[in-house]
Formats: C-alpha cells, structure tokens, sequence
C-alpha cells in the first residue's frame, strides 16, 4: 500500500529520487507513465500484471473507445532505472504532460504513486472540500 505526500526537486537533466517509503512499496521494478489532471502514474510491475493486465484482457480488441486511454496509457510508459547516485531520469515527454520544472509532489495513492508538478498539485487540492471528496467514494463501496 502506497500512501504519503513527498516534496522534492528535478535536477537540470531531468532526474528525480523516488522516495524511499515509495520504492519500498513499488519494489524492484517500476514504471511512469501519462496520468489524469495532468499528473504522472507509478506503478510497480506487478501491479500492472496483476491488476490492470487481467482486467484489459475483458477489453476486445474492436472496441475503439477503449482505444485511446489504452494507446495513451502504455504508449507513453518508460521503465524508471536508478543510476549509481539513485536518480531517475524521467523522460521528457512526460515532464512536459505533467507541466515539470523543478518542483515536484510525490503522492502514494494506494495501489500506485503519482507524480505532480508542484504548482498543478497546488492548483488541484486548493478549495477541496474534504468531506464532500470523501463521500465520491461511496459511489466504490468505501
């Protein structure tokens, strides 16, 4: 279970650190890709087999409105590597999806972590109503 909020930067190249508690969650291997609201998606591999795989094997391969999120979503994945110093380079077609200069938000969102520019996580959270937010999830079974 991924779950936390982490502040950090983006070096000049385009590299970042994952937070520690979120490599622990996501395991060896992991990848980022396009996101909603203009965030990025962090999933571990196995969460991808696991979860998201066996429900896109429901999905026929003729149905078009599926077409577009599923080109969108896995088009644009890159596998995440560390080098010697634990950075990783995030491409940047993706920096540039999710609006990323410099400062950035990590987010553990329970079965994946989320990426944000810090000015576009400001700009979504602020005037949230917590409570009202809470009660979309019924609409789940939570």
């Amino acid at each position: 279970m991924l779950f936390g909020e982490y502040f950090h930067q983006v070096d000049q190249k385009g590299r970042v650190r994952i937070p520690a508690k979120l490599k622990i969650g996501l395991g060896e291997n992991f990848l980022v890709t396009k996101g909603t609201n203009s965030c990025l998606f962090v999933f571990s591999k196995e969460t991808l087999e696991t979860s998201l795989f066996s429900k896109l094997e429901n999905v026929p391969l003729s149905d078009s409105s599926s077409s577009l999120p599923l080109r969108m979503l896995f088009s644009s994945a890159s596998e995440l590597d560390e080098d010697n110093q634990g950075r990783s380079l995030l491409p940047k077609n993706l920096r540039d999806f999710a609006k990323i200069k410099k400062d950035i938000v990590f987010l553990g969102v329970g079965n994946r972590a989320e990426i944000w520019a810090k000015e576009e996580y400001d700009r979504y959270i602020n005037g949230v109503d917590f409570d009202n937010a809470m009660e979309e999830l019924q609409k789940h079974g939570v």
